[in-house]
């Protein structure tokens, strides 16, 4: 009860703090210039973009409430960027947050940050509220733009509301709005997470692609300069699979490939090894030659479907072409091999873990832990990927993520390993580090 008690202080204290817009300068000046990282807006937008480009998007509520604190009243151009750094991390309720307040301050929401919230609806799977969003736009006199039309597209493709993404395309050409390549690509989606899939979605996705070599070369979506002032491209405004990658160089992307990005994505996720080698051919024909993102699909497809040898082919042949090694190739392998933990699988896996490493390259945290915690679902052997992920992450003073420890641990646990192993002891100590950070009573934490 007491600690009950003490929170709800502090909670009342910092409400009241709030709304004084000031902060308690009872320290001396210079003490509070050490300790406090901004003073003014510019800085703050400096912490915000830093914050946003180290995807610790978690943060942007407190940063929110120490400009509050400090008495810096925010402007378009922050809502704008605290609002961007929230789609970016799927923060859906933390983007209404801040438009909430943005209202509150008299500062009316544009389209461009309306289609930063549609876009926000689509990653977070929740198409109603997206639609909502829309009707909103109309009852406030804030007018749509095809880009408002085409993120509400996508958004609902991500529910695989095929009904829904075919009337809103009928809007569009009814209001003269040709379709473009990121239409095609949001039917794709659809037609892919649509609740039944069915022997005839895989060719419906090739007629598809084949049907968007008539798309409208005008260019339709460029009627808001502040997608580009903000570095926003439209594969991540638009939740494509290729938005984290877009601004890759060294062929990663070719853009002008979108609509095969995102049916070889699709077919990879269908596991549809025969289809994916027609719209290859499809490629061939066109004069086109596959860019990364393709191989990393292609490759991807084989492994999944539990093609191993077909998915190291397609790694073993780019090496040999001595083209430029590149790190999702050999992260995408590591994570096929390990599907159905053969032994063969998880020996390419940790063959490639160590190639990896001896090259110089380094798993990100986000990487460490996708491959922590699937390689940690292995019931049998020797769990050596799973050890070798770990030690790679510990070396680069990486800590992977909560789900990752929890289920390293528990695998750890089961091989009844004593309790006093030094690995086993770090991994129960970082568990329960994590735990206290980001356990269910860890606040706006516990959702990052």
């Amino acid at each position: 009860m007491k600690l009950i008690r003490r929170i709800t202080e502090l909670a009342s204290l910092r409400a009241h703090l709030r709304a004084m817009q000031h902060r308690n300068f009872c320290a001396r000046s210079e003490e509070y210039l050490k300790r406090n990282y901004a003073n003014n807006e510019a800085e703050y937008n400096t912490v915000i973009s830093s914050i946003t480009s180290q995807r610790r998007h978690y943060l942007l509520r407190d940063v929110y409430d120490d400009m509050m604190l400090d008495g810096v009243k925010p402007d378009r151009d922050t809502f704008h960027a605290l609002i961007l750094g929230t789609m970016r991390g799927n923060r859906m309720q933390d983007a209404f947050f801040f438009c909430d307040e943005m209202r509150s301050m008299g500062v009316v929401p544009d389209v461009a940050l309306y289609n930063y919230l549609i876009s926000t609806c689509g990653k977070c799977k929740n198409s109603d509220q997206a639609i909502w969003l829309l009707e909103e736009m109309k009852r406030s006199e804030v007018k749509p733009t095809s880009q408002t039309y085409i993120c509400l597209l996508n958004a609902c493709a991500v529910n695989g509301r095929l009904d829904r993404v075919n009337a809103i395309v009928r809007d569009m050409t009814a209001a003269g709005l040709g379709l473009n390549r990121f239409c095609y690509a949001g039917l794709i989606t659809a037609h892919k997470n649509k609740s039944t899939v069915t022997t005839e979605t895989s060719s419906k996705i090739i007629e598809l692609v084949e049907q968007s070599k008539g798309w409208s070369s005008v260019d339709q979506t460029k009627e808001n300069p502040t997608y580009d002032t903000m570095g926003v491209s439209e594969e991540e405004l638009y939740n494509l699979p290729t938005g984290e990658y877009v601004h890759r160089r060294g062929g990663f992307i070719m853009r002008s490939l979108t609509i095969y990005h995102v049916a070889f994505h699709a077919l990879a996720d269908l596991k549809d090894v025969q289809a994916t080698e027609k719209l290859m051919e499809m490629l061939e024909k066109d004069g086109k030659t596959p860019d990364v993102f393709i191989l990393l699909q292609v490759m991807r497809c084989h492994l999944h479907s539990g093609d191993l040898d077909g998915g190291l082919k397609i790694f073993e042949d780019y090496m040999n072409a001595r083209k430029t090694p590149i790190i999702e190739l050999y992260v995408t392998l590591t994570e096929g091999a390990m599907v159905g933990y053969t032994p063969k699988g998880m020996q390419v896996a940790y063959d490639t873990l160590v190639k990896l490493n001896s090259i110089g390259f380094f798993l990100n945290a986000k990487q460490g832990s996708e491959l922590l915690l699937i390689a940690s679902g292995e019931k049998t052997g020797g769990y050596t990927v799973a050890n070798l992920v770990w030690d790679m992450m510990q070396t680069r003073k990486f800590a992977p993520s909560l789900p990752a420890v929890q289920a390293y641990h528990n695998g750890l646990k089961e091989r009844e390993i004593p309790e006093d192993d030094s690995r086993l002891m770090l991994v129960s100590k970082t568990l329960h580090n994590l735990m206290s950070r980001f356990g269910p009573s860890g606040g706006r934490l516990a959702e990052a």
